[in-house]
């Protein structure tokens, strides 16, 4: 069979994905904290409970652009074209057999024809807080009113920072692609540009037409999208973020149900670096085995060298399995194998005396990140069960155990490689607003100005070090 032709992608590594996740039983931090079960976002491994898509195929062809002959071809075997990019050379298509995957991925100018996958969110343990109605619009993020929690915006040196005015700009834009934006949230009111916003979820738009009439198809049915972005990015008055000022886009590639299509969160590079994204963030990935999965891998390489070449850098979490990167050379860890990413490991705190802390040694690494020279960039708090990361609720998230977060205004702390990738995807932002440069610099400041932890140089945990905000900002 030629090389070109049909592969199933079955992403068979008994590794899972980057995202929220439990460090060790958690009870709440307060009398004020309700403890629930929510989904932690991850791809599950073919052993478990992979789904493939039925009649939905990811399509590279032999360099950029897309055959003329191609749509009309599909339709002849009675499926569509639902998504292409001529200038990286793929599509998305459905609705077609397995007879007739065959045979379109035998033509002479297909490289790599890949089924189209699902990742997915697992539970861990989260809790939600209420927050009066009265809240202050501070002039300094410190001033926000659960700031005294945040051990994590300090152990980045985030404060030093913004004492020093270093709050981000407008001009700036960061992509958050996850499972949308309660855009209208206190702290994301007006950070969020809803005309460069999409959703790439199209069965989350019919519910939210009819859940929330008149709300833009990007806001949050889930809750991850929303606790990211306002990490990265806040208006400071509930809980601090890294940066104040940075201009948001939502780029829905997850569901409400926690499904996120491989497509989706290609599409969503593509969508972000074209719609002017400085960085993009990605709590999300997986992994898969190089030798079962035909051409996806290369499928993802030539998106995300495409970003770096057009000027957008991603950043993007680790993983939640404990698994060492460096001693297996088949596996392709989705997407921290990805060229020219940052890809950001977990720290959190060891004790602490209550959820204002003090805490104890908050640069350990957690016992759930993922780790490995040759993958981990730097390290950013992701939270433990001595401290989470604590973030905005979304109002308009429709899982059962949220749904207090419906009635006012909440905040929710959680832990995972989610948490700690908006940390250094928000300093990224903050940097090109103080210094500019292209993903190569900011990937270099980033490294550069992190304290260097663990072993001296590059340490398999905190790559070159933690992320250290008020250095990297001068």
């Amino acid at each position: 069979m030629p090389n070109h032709a049909l592969r199933l992608t079955l992403i068979t590594g008994a590794f899972l994905a980057a995202a929220c996740v439990e460090n060790a039983p958690i009870s709440p931090v307060a009398n004020t904290a309700t403890k629930i079960s929510a989904p932690s976002l991850q791809v599950a491994s073919a052993s478990s409970s992979v789904e493939l898509i039925p009649g939905q195929y990811l399509v590279m062809f032999k360099g950029n652009g897309i055959p003329a002959s191609f749509a009309g071809d599909v339709a002849a075997r009675g499926g569509s074209v639902i998504s292409s990019n001529a200038k990286v050379g793929v599509a998305v298509i459905d609705g077609i057999s397995a007879e007739a995957a065959t045979a379109l991925a035998g033509r002479t100018d297909v490289q790599t024809f890949e089924q189209d996958a699902l990742t997915y969110l697992d539970p861990i343990d989260i809790a939600v807080e209420a927050v009066a109605d009265e809240v202050a619009s501070p002039t300094s993020p410190t001033g926000a009113t659960r700031y005294a929690r945040q051990w994590n915006m300090r152990a980045i040196g985030a404060d030093a920072a913004w004492a020093a005015g270093k709050l981000g700009s407008s001009s700036v834009t960061l992509a958050i692609l996850d499972t949308g934006i309660d855009y209208l949230w206190p702290d994301l009111n007006g950070r969020v540009d809803l005309s460069r916003s999409v959703s790439f979820i199209p069965s989350d738009d019919v519910v939210t037409a009819a859940q929330f009439p008149g709300r833009h198809f990007v806001t949050d049915l889930h809750f991850h999208g929303t606790h990211v972005s306002s990490t990265a990015v806040s208006n400071s008055n509930i809980v601090a973020g890294v940066t104040t000022g940075t201009t948001l886009i939502g780029v829905k590639v997850c569901s409400r149900l926690g499904s996120c299509p491989s497509s989706a969160v290609l599409n969503g590079i593509l969508w972000a670096t074209d719609h002017g994204a400085d960085v993009i963030n990605m709590s999300l990935g997986g992994g898969f085995l190089k030798h079962t999965a035909g051409g996806f891998g290369s499928v993802i390489n030539r998106v995300a060298n495409y970003a770096n070449q057009n000027g957008t850098l991603i950043v993007v979490s680790a993983g939640n399995e404990a698994f060492d990167m460096d001693h297996d050379g088949d596996l392709y860890k989705t997407y921290c194998s990805a060229p020219n990413v940052v890809c950001v490991s977990a720290t959190g705190p060891t004790a602490s005396s209550g959820v204002n802390g003090p805490w104890v040694n908050v640069d350990a690494p957690t016992t759930y990140t993922n780790f490995g020279r040759s993958q981990i960039s730097v390290a950013a708090p992701g939270g433990s069960g001595a401290g989470f990361v604590w973030a905005g609720c979304s109002q308009t998230t429709l899982m059962a155990s949220l749904a207090v977060c419906r009635t006012g205004i909440f905040i929710l702390g959680a832990t995972g490689t989610s948490m700690s990738s908006p940390h250094v995807s928000g300093l990224a932002a903050s940097i090109k607003a103080a210094k500019g440069g292209n993903p190569a610099q900011l990937r270099a400041a980033l490294q550069q100005s992190a304290d260097d932890l663990g072993q001296p140089g590059t340490d398999p945990f905190y790559g070159k070090g933690r992320i250290n905000a008020a250095r990297a900002l001068n």
